[in-house]
């Protein structure tokens, strides 16, 4: 069964398993939830399976939003190392990210296009492809995406995407959010076809330089669905009018256009030499969404690479024989 989470004007609980979270649904019914397979958070007085109702309608899930890009349905796999399969009617499309693919039904064409392969790009001339593709270079992502269509004449098909390190995907509906959504530089995995792919640049120069993510962030536009990557556990915050919260700043995955985007000195001397945390905390303010991931690549990778032997990190994983152990099972760093 699914793990349940819900949301009461920002505060959230969970994970809960189903009966648990349809008890907390009975008693109180105002806020929203959410599970793996949903695009979004939900009004939970809107989800049938939450309802004491126990009918085969009332278990149906509920349906994706109307979208006005292509519709495409998928369901996420995985809890740590997650992929998500998208399922494509016939002439549907998705676009991905060079070498996120992890299989697909042979009826799926693929093609390699120049630049973020939205319907503006593809519709435009060279110039116009040659920008999206600019843009691209500039936040860290290849010159080409990778446009997946199911060609049969009758039936769905399936592909599948899994993201590139440990954490979670989390699905977007542009539309639900202005239409617009700005992102850490490498957290675009694929999308609905007709989502663009462009840059946010900082327009400040703290923000910019101890921002976390530099000067240039993704900006996704459109009203498709779109999947985010980040790593870790996921947790969504929607802050209301003046409301801020102060984050580390590999933290921030994603934000909304209404966002405030600011970065404040962490304390004293004492907190900035001993504190772990750095020079500055992101400091973002309402009104508007925000997506915070619990373990940062920057973070993970930092410590595999302390954790190295040949970085003077931990040789032998507490055995006894030490770097005998390491020789023996054929390890050459030692």
């Amino acid at each position: 069964m699914h793990q349940w989470y819900f949301s009461y004007n920002g505060q959230q609980m969970g994970p809960l398993e189903h009966a648990a979270a349809a008890a907390q649904a009975q008693r109180d019914p105002s806020g929203f939830c959410w599970r793996n397979g949903f695009a979004e958070w939900l009004p939970i007085a809107n989800v049938a399976e939450l309802r004491a109702d126990t009918s085969p309608q009332a278990l149906m899930p509920p349906p994706l939003a109307t979208q006005r890009a292509d519709e495409i349905d998928y369901v996420i796999y995985g809890e740590d190392m997650q992929f998500v399969e998208i399922e494509l009617d016939p002439g549907e499309s998705c676009v991905a990210e060079a070498g996120t693919l992890m299989f697909k039904t042979p009826v799926i064409s693929m093609e390699t296009v120049f630049g973020d392969g939205s319907t503006k790009a593809a519709s435009g001339g060279f110039l116009d492809k040659l920008v999206g593709a600019g843009k691209r270079l500039i936040t860290g992502e290849s010159l080409f995406t990778t446009v997946f269509t199911n060609t049969a004449p009758s039936g769905k098909a399936k592909a599948a995407f899994a993201a590139p390190y440990p954490g979670t995907i989390i699905p977007m509906t542009l539309s639900n959010y202005g239409g617009s959504m700005i992102c850490q530089k490498d957290a675009f995995l694929c999308a609905a076809k007709g989502v663009q792919i462009g840059i946010f640049f900082q327009k400040k120069i703290l923000t910019g330089l101890f921002g976390g993510e530099g000067f240039i962030m993704q900006k996704l536009e459109g009203d498709g669905l779109v999947f985010v990557h980040a790593g870790g556990t996921v947790v969504e915050r929607e802050l209301k009018a003046g409301e801020t919260l102060q984050v580390d700043t590999g933290c921030v995955v994603a934000l909304t256009s209404s966002v405030h985007f600011d970065v404040e000195q962490v304390g004293g001397i004492k907190s900035i030499l001993f504190g772990g945390e750095g020079l500055f905390f992101a400091r973002l303010t309402g009104p508007g969404h925000v997506w915070l991931q619990s373990l940062p690549f920057s973070r993970l990778a930092g410590r595999m690479l302390s954790a190295a032997p040949q970085h003077g990190g931990s040789k032998g994983e507490g055995s006894i024989l030490g770097g005998l152990g390491g020789i023996i099972a054929g390890d050459r760093n030692y």
